[in-house]
């Protein structure tokens, strides 16, 4: 079943009988649906800068050269891997693969998933439609309608990453079929975006008391009334701990009925929480069973973990934290926004080296880089890739699509333990009380995201302008994202950021208008290209004095819970950037020059004071 839109419905959670727990799971069978099929290798490309591919029918074999195709392609994939001027407005591209069709039990299917195809796709399996993708930074999922078992069969997919002028994003314009892909199995009941969510209940001096909720969607894809079951199966680390076993039953569904469904389950025992310095990972499992038959199966790691804004302070497992840790992109020289599984772990090691304990993107990340924070301790700022859109969220239908993209990024990080709030956009409007269009969305994108997981807060990153008054809407939200450039960019006219001294005195009046809010500075930064004066913008000793300023400001500001650096490591952003050095006589390229460590791998001075001044400070308050 491709993923939908979560619509209306599914939001309201509505289960107004709520299925009854039982402690024995149903018997095994000896029948269970087969394993996913990796299809990440054997790809052919063929570029269609002219975009001709539609029109002469190139999801056929027979319409065009086997000799034109590029062989031997390996995904994750991007299209264009170089950063030039040209190159930024984006192009379209083709990609097809042989698939030897699999045999499954009787009443199986297939669909096809793609991590992530960016920006724009639709999918053909023996030359027949299949799908279409319209968001490119959320996962997609294609019934393999004539898959043929034991023949060669042929999926081809296009992909349109042309940018539109009016979208703002702060990242380079990467397209292709950029994350992973792989055939899964599809029985006669799915499950649709779920999830095992943690709870925790940690009253002072008697331990804590965990249990989990579990948050799906049951799909009946028969023609006939089905009566499925839900098993649910969560495995502790080590050993000497009970494992938590439960089954429920589900009202019957109606043909073609997708159904949502949501209940609490304790857990056995004394719960091995995650955190930081211990990510325990519990291994969790929900299946479905209709007439003693498993027909689907989720299976996901859960770190029992509570993430809380009390009276405006941020608290891990009811212990007040400071954090400190630095932001990446997903983008590596050469291999573009496509990276692999020794990309991530590079990534990993290089935040664990520097002593973060948090990252932050602008958008959400891929399930493999997650899961390595999950099994690494390294918490996440989870981001909507929702940037600058004021403008073009004025429009109706523009605004459903951000909601859109909110809910679909929450949905994919909420499995994750390192996750730790769902932010909903960066940099809107400093005054969004004032445009309507802005505090609408802001509203509705916070009210969807305490729906989909209040196991965390929802939070928004916002532009430091000083001299604003207090915003409803900025009230609405657990959590608040400093992203401040203080000393750094000049800022408005009448709410200038020029000077680094204006910093505290700003922190200090954002405390007096959120006291029910945690803060965090979600950005701060200076480009560095050479060797120069601490003085003069743009040198490595400029940028190291610039990151003890800040820190020493957040250190300073007790109440300031958190300081994630912009950024880990150097990306393409966009042609000529200079980043706020203002001068005239300095090359510009495509790089965005903040990080700690540049393009090709070097880490720049900073590194070493990012390094010291993170590891001088405690994790817990």
């Amino acid at each position: 079943m491709p993923h939908a839109l979560l619509t209306t419905f599914a939001l309201t959670f509505a289960l107004s009988a709520a299925p009854a727990l039982a402690q024995a799971p149903a018997p095994a069978e000896p029948v269970q649906p087969p394993e996913p099929i990796p299809l990440n290798s054997g790809w052919e490309f063929k570029p269609d800068p002219g975009d001709i591919g539609q029109a002469q029918a190139w999801q056929r074999r027979e319409s065009t050269d086997p000799a034109s195709w590029n062989q031997g392609i390996t995904l994750p994939h991007a299209i264009e891997t170089r950063s030039l001027s040209h190159l930024f407005g984006g192009s379209v591209g083709w990609y097809r693969l042989k698939i030897d069709g699999p045999t499954a039990p009787g009443g199986f299917a297939w669909s096809v998933h793609f991590g992530q195809i960016r920006r724009n796709g639709q999918a053909w399996l023996n030359g027949q439609a299949i799908g279409i993708a319209a968001d490119g930074y959320s996962a997609q999922d294609f019934i393999a309608k004539g898959l043929v078992p034991g023949q060669a069969n042929e999926l081809v997919v296009r992909v349109d990453f042309r940018r539109s002028a009016k979208l703002r994003e702060g990242w380079w314009n990467w397209g292709g079929l950029i994350r992973t892909a792989e055939l899964r199995p599809l029985g006669s009941a799915a499950l649709q975006d779920t999830a095992i969510l943690p709870r925790l209940d940690c009253a002072k001096g008697s331990g804590c008391k965990a249990s989990v909720v579990v948050d799906t969607v049951v799909e009946n894809r028969t023609s006939d009334f089905i009566s499925p079951a839900l098993i649910v199966d969560l495995a502790p680390p080590g050993e000497g701990i009970e494992p938590t076993q439960v089954s429920i039953n589900v009202a019957p569904l109606r043909p073609r009925e997708r159904r949502p469904v949501r209940f609490t389950v304790p857990v056995t025992g004394t719960p091995k929480l995650w955190a930081p310095e211990h990510p325990n990972l519990y291994k969790g499992s929900v299946s479905v069973r209709v007439a003693g038959r498993t027909e689907a199966v989720y299976d996901q790691k859960v770190g029992l973990r509570s993430v809380q804004v009390r009276r405006g302070r941020l608290f891990l497992n009811g212990r007040g934290v400071r954090l400190r840790g630095a932001s990446i992109q997903e983008d590596v020289k050469g291999h573009g926004a496509a990276l692999t599984d020794e990309d991530n772990t590079r990534i990993v090691t290089q935040l664990k080296d520097l002593g973060a304990d948090i990252t932050r993107a602008h958008y959400g990340l891929s399930d493999e880089l997650l899961s390595k924070f999950d099994e690494a301790g390294i918490l996440v700022w989870s981001q909507a890739p929702i940037y600058h859109r004021d403008a073009l969220m004025r429009q109706e239908p523009e605004r459903a699509r951000a909601l859109a993209q909110v809910r679909r990024t929450v949905i994919e990080a909420r499995r994750h333990a390192s996750v730790m709030t769902h932010s909903v956009a960066n940099e809107l409007s400093p005054r969004p009380d004032e445009v309507p269009s802005t505090k609408a969305f802001m509203l509705s994108a916070a009210k969807d995201v305490r729906a989909l997981d209040s196991s965390v807060p929802v939070s928004v990153d916002i532009l430091p302008y000083p001299g604003f008054r207090f915003q409803k809407a900025h009230a609405a939200f657990d959590l608040l994202g400093v992203n401040s450039y203080f000393g750094w960019y000049k800022g408005k006219r009448t709410h200038s950021t020029a000077s680094i001294f204006d910093f505290e005195p700003y922190l200090r009046a954002m405390r007096r208008r959120y006291r029910k809010q945690a803060m965090v500075v979600t950005e701060f930064g200076a480009e560095a290209l050479h060797e120069g004066s601490a003085g003069k913008k743009g040198t490595f000793a400029f940028q190291s004095r610039y990151i003890r300023r800040m820190l020493d400001v957040v250190d300073k500001t007790k109440f300031v819970d958190g300081a994630i650096y912009w950024t880990l490591g150097e990306f393409a952003v966009k042609p000529k950037w200079d980043g706020g050095l203002l001068d005239p006589s300095a090359a510009t390229d495509s790089i965005h020059n903040k990080a700690l460590i540049d393009y090709n791998g070097k880490r720049k001075p900073a590194w070493d004071v990012a390094h010291d001044r993170f590891k001088r400070v405690d994790l817990y308050r």
